[in-house]
């Protein structure tokens, strides 16, 4: 794993993503090399900062303020990194499938390539769920940069015209949206059922009043197992 490679093309697709699709369409690669040389990198890092932020700073809200349990935090972070790995190859698929009606090509390692370098800046901004309401206005920002790289890669990987990218994105956009918040309600759900059932909810360390509050946890649940595989919110940018 190299980690400077990773690093470099980072930088490279955030800031000159017009001349860097080009090299990224031209390079050798395989499913198992994306995911290991990349996406399984990158899209750790949300997840992470899902965790610091929920079960190890906390939030803030009308003076109360609350943690996630370690031990709910930690299965809430596997389960949102497992299920963004598992949509960022189904959003691949979906892309893929609509190639032909876009006057594209299909090509399945094309076109996960196109959905992982996108998600770019999507995983880079989920980090920025640890700032207290400014990172809700950079995880949007880096959800709608995210957008704009899938249209300038739609293109070069998929051989769709340049003229027909946009409607290429828009549609490639909303399925993804259904699709991902379909898996993240019923990850959620699941977790939120765990973590809720019995004794473990004594668990929810609240500041004031002593008042537990599971109706923010299954909505922290859900967002953090949403993984934006539309690129239009980055992970976790809901959260305060």
């Amino acid at each position: 794993m190299d980690f400077a490679k990773i690093t470099e093309r980072v930088k490279a697709i955030l800031a000159t993503p017009k001349t860097e699709w080009p090299l990224i369409a031209a390079e050798p690669a395989s499913v198992g090399s994306l995911y290991a040389g990349y996406i399984a990198i990158l899209a750790a890092i949300p997840a992470i900062a899902s965790f610091i932020k929920s079960s190890l700073i906390g939030y803030s809200m009308l003076g109360m303020s609350v943690r996630v349990p370690i031990g709910s935090g930690i299965a809430s972070m596997v389960a949102s990194y497992l299920v963004s790995l598992l949509v960022v190859y189904v959003v691949a698929l979906i892309i893929d499938a609509l190639a032909p009606t876009f006057g594209g090509q299909k090509n399945r390692v094309q076109a996960l390539k196109v959905t992982a370098y996108a998600w770019t800046a999507a995983w880079i901004a989920g980090v920025a769920v640890i700032i207290p309401w400014l990172g809700l206005i950079i995880a949007l920002v880096g959800g709608i940069y995210s957008i704009y790289l899938l249209y300038l890669g739609l293109p070069p990987t998929m051989q769709c015209p340049p003229e027909r990218a946009g409607a290429y994105t828009a549609v490639s956009v909303i399925i993804a949206i259904v699709l991902s918040w379909i898996v993240a309600v019923v990850v959620a759900a699941i977790i939120g059922t765990a973590t809720f059932g019995g004794p473990s909810m004594n668990g929810v360390r609240v500041g004031a009043a002593g008042a537990a509050l599971p109706a923010r946890h299954h909505a922290l649940v859900a967002e953090r197992t949403a993984p934006s595989a539309a690129l239009a919110v980055a992970p976790g940018s809901w959260r305060r």
